[in-house]
């Protein structure tokens, strides 16, 4: 599997509304993977001041990553292929 980015523009969303969305994003991956489109949620990054919010998956292709978002309702602005870079 790939590493996944979904970048997110979120003005005024609220710690609320964000934490309900992403378990909304972990549940539909679950059902995903079980209905055999392999897809994992890892972790996210929120910038409060800027709204801005960047989401990490792993799959096999960006469009099972569009469509687990698409399914649960959470809005995107891109979805590109990224590289994890870790401390030496």
């Amino acid at each position: 599997m790939r590493l996944y980015m979904a970048e997110r523009a979120l003005p005024g969303v609220t710690l609320a509304q964000l934490d309900a969305a992403k378990r909304a994003v972990e549940e539909t991956s679950r059902d995903f993977t079980a209905a055999g489109r392999a897809v994992r949620y890892l972790r996210s990054m929120f910038i409060p001041m800027d709204g801005h919010c960047m989401c990490l998956f792993e799959a096999d292709d960006a469009a099972t990553v569009r469509a687990v978002n698409e399914t649960a309702g959470m809005p995107f602005t891109r979805i590109v292929e990224a590289e994890e870079l870790s401390p030496s």
